[in-house]
């Protein structure tokens, strides 16, 4: 209300939203704006106006051109602002003399990088510090903010005069554009209960009326009004009840005026320990109000277990940005899976010219990019989001000449940081954790010689008669392809020796692994093969891996890079079930659920009884053991607000509906939804109760989806998202959303009721 005042109160000029940076110089830097030289190739490099818009959030630019051609971006789409020539364009297509003046900015999703230039190395540090303060001020805001800066900016596009004042009309397109649709006679009744003044537009108090009226939730009315038992406000005593029924927490009074004092926004309320509805509000949305239990946000898993103990966030084909026939490589595609916190990142390796191998799909028309530039990007990336180690698994299709070259770049780029010998001084029976292993990169590829000879008398280099791990996996399928390498792949000493707990070889059933293989000698699986085991053999399968590594990957009948369910495999306890992170679709999102919590290290404990030589758990069968935990899952749907617009058509809007599904073991896998409801995805209101069975609550995900219904084609998705079964909180919670790629929903997001029982 108060972001209404400052805007449509006199005087009769638009006043910039409230974003906490009023008078900042940065701020008042990107205003102003400034021309920049865009880079999209040597020879095209062309100057551009660029200015942040009134709204704080939008940029916009212009061309020089005779016609003016304007182009904006909201600034929630940036992922990163980088300085310098870190991107591969500006690699390519500057030289290294004007590095200071060049800073790229990366979106989220596809959008290809903005490679630009400035006239000088301080005009370049001002882009760079100006955008990512006004980033990192947007991403602090709270979600009340959020949806006042959204409703501003809904607003200014509908005042078309831009009179601060707003007309029936303009009411009406500010209706639709916030993905609500009233019918005319509804329109009118709103516009004139609001009209006091009975002149034909609505200004100040009554834009703040309207606007009273139209975020009005009828659900927080009830349930503040059932707690609110002090003057018609929340005491601390009242909040304690309410923390101990209704969300089931283990609270006390202190924990109570904690949240008074964080969330309450009304200074004389706070004085007098007493919490408003709108204080409630604030509350709700915040991380003590939401769904994910805030405590496993950060690291709260044991980290010192073996690294095979764990599941680990894992990618495949990670140089590519799409398909894998004809779609782009780039360094690009490692740094977005690295900051999407991937522990496991895939290199094919090619002889390319100049000595200098390459990294490519063979046999297909996708570009290539240099290995040491993919080194490089790596290390820049590979801690930014979590301090785990990453595992850099190779598919090696090199000469030895080209391998030494491979060898020497991981060499000296990543020096003390490359692990190249085991840990301690005597042969390791067990892999080192994860914890041990912080800040450190592995290899994950073939080696000539065991372990053991890093503690002994040096076993004779030479050829170890393999094809690579992939090829050798699908050998007895796909002959033609064997064909084409028409020889055995042969090692460079150099490059064999960095291969110290992740030796791929052979799988040649569980029994010879469990009698011939060590430890640290582990063997990758193609999807169906890995699905047929873990079907057929689960239990012989979660035996291997308690001591061994597992990798597995999609078939290459994938061409379009999509991705494989990956739940039935960490149901058998593999640990590296490498999907395509270029691909959003519904496996990357209950990927990214697997891997929400924890500090969001890339590492995920697995069960005790996953962890156990002599565990009988089968996922299949489910025979009594410590991992049957029946609980019973009350959810009730109640309401969703500020969806966004699936169709931007001005006449668009979204019938929603929610899926609620659980993914998990066979007998926990269940999906429910609501009834769709009509031409309002604002504030759509379902109360809908579901109840699920759930078994095995350490392997279970529960996954919200919202949709936009159709009658006529399959229903447009909305937004998403996954949380581990065990990171639930129970009582009314606030469930935010996530788009395709991902990112977050401003403002967006569901309200429920969650409860949890032993069945």
């Amino acid at each position: 209300l108060s972001l209404l005042r400052e805007t449509y109160y006199p005087p009769d000029t638009l006043s910039l939203p409230s974003s906490g940076m009023e008078g900042d110089t940065d701020l008042q830097f990107l205003l102003v704006g400034g021309d920049l030289l865009k880079v999209r190739s040597s020879s095209w490099k062309k100057t551009r106006f660029y200015k942040l818009q009134e709204d704080c959030q939008t940029m916009w630019h212009e061309s020089k051109k005779t016609f003016k051609f304007n182009q904006t971006f909201s600034i929630k789409d940036i992922s990163a602002v980088r300085a310098g020539r870190q991107s591969e364009g500006l690699r390519k297509n500057t030289e290294e003399p004007v590095e200071g003046r060049c800073f790229s900015i990366i979106f989220k999703g596809r959008r290809k990088n903005l490679d630009l230039m400035a006239s000088s190395e301080e005009e370049a540090k001002q882009w760079v510090t100006s955008l990512e303060k006004i980033m990192s001020n947007m991403e602090n805001l709270n979600s009340q903010q959020k949806t006042e800066h959204w409703i501003f900016n809904c607003l200014r596009k509908a005042d078309k005069n831009s009179d601060n004042k707003l007309s029936l009309e303009e009411l009406k397109d500010f209706l639709h554009q916030i993905n609500i649709e009233v019918d005319d006679q509804y329109a009118e009744k709103l516009f004139q209960e609001c009209d006091q003044s009975k002149c034909g537009h609505l200004a100040g108090d009554e834009i703040e009326h309207f606007y009273s009226l139209l975020t009005h939730r009828q659900e927080i009315d009830t349930i503040y009004g059932e707690y609110a038992k002090t003057t018609g406000f929340m005491s601390a005593e009242n909040l304690l009840e309410f923390l101990i029924k209704e969300q089931r927490e283990e609270a006390t009074l202190a924990d109570a005026h904690r949240l008074i004092n964080k969330y309450e926004l009304d200074d004389k309320a706070k004085e007098k320990q007493l919490m408003t509805q709108d204080g409630f509000l604030m509350y709700l949305h915040m991380p003590e109000g939401l769904v994910l239990n805030p405590t496993h946000k950060a690291v709260h898993q044991d980290m010192s277990q073996p690294m095979n103990h764990y599941f680990i966030s894992s990618s495949h084909n990670t140089y590519l940005m799409e398909d894998q026939l004809k779609g782009p490589s780039s360094t690009e595609a490692y740094a977005r899976a690295l900051i999407k916190g991937c522990r496991c990142v895939e290199l094919d390796c090619w002889d390319g010219s100049d000595g200098e191998p390459v990294i490519y799909h063979g046999y297909t028309l996708t570009s290539k990019i240099l290995f040491k530039d993919t080194i490089k990007a790596i290390k820049e990336y590979a801690f930014k989001t979590s301090d785990y180690p990453v595992i850099l698994s190779l598919e090696n299709h090199c000469s030895v000449e080209q391998q030494r070259v491979m060898a020497q770049h991981m060499s000296s780029i990543l020096g003390s940081a490359l692990l190249t010998s085991p840990l301690g001084d005597q042969m390791p029976t067990d892999f080192p954790s994860p914890e041990e292993l912080k800040g450190r990169f592995l290899v994950k590829g073939k080696r000539l010689t065991k372990l053991e000879a890093c503690f002994g008398p040096e076993e004779t280099a030479g050829d170890d008669g393999s094809l690579t791990e992939e090829e050798e996996d699908d050998k007895e399928e796909e002959e033609e392809e064997k064909k084409k390498e028409g020889k055995k792949l042969k090692l460079a000493k150099e490059l064999s020796d960095m291969v110290i707990y992740c030796k791929s070889v052979h799988f040649n059933g569980f029994q010879d692994a469990k009698d011939n293989l060590g430890f640290y000698e582990m063997s990758s699986f193609k999807e169906r093969k890995a699905m047929a085991l873990a079907e057929e053999s689960a239990n012989s399968y979660i035996r291997h891996n308690v001591d061994k590594l597992s990798r597995i990957y999609p078939s290459g009948t994938r061409t379009d890079s999509s991705n494989y369910n990956p739940v039935p495999l960490w149901n058998a306890g593999c640990q590296i079930v490498s999907l395509n992170f270029q691909t959003s679709c519904n496996d990357m999102d209950v990927n990214q659920g697997r891997f929400l919590t924890n500090g969001k290290t890339g590492y995920i404990l697995k069960p005790a009884y996953m962890r156990d030589l002599g565990s009988e758990f089968d996922p299949i069968t489910l025979t009594a053991g410590p991992w049957l935990q029946h609980k019973t899952l009350h959810l009730m749907i109640i309401s969703a607000q500020q969806l966004p617009k699936v169709n931007q058509k001005k006449t668009s809007i979204v019938d929603a509906l929610v899926k609620v599904e659980i993914h998990g073991v066979p007998a926990d896998t269940a999906d429910k939804e609501t009834p769709y409801i009509g031409n309002n995805g604002f504030n759509p209101m379902w109360n809908e109760n579901f109840k699920f069975d759930v078994y095995v609550p350490e392997l279970a995900l529960v996954r919200f989806v919202v949709e936009d219904h159709d009658s006529v084609t399959d229903n447009d998705f909305v937004g998403q998202f996954t949380v581990p079964f065990t990171s639930l909180q129970m009582g009314y919670r606030q469930v935010p959303l996530l788009n395709k790629e991902g990112d977050p929903l401003p403002s967006a997001g569901l309200f429920v009721h969650i409860m949890i029982m032993d069945a």
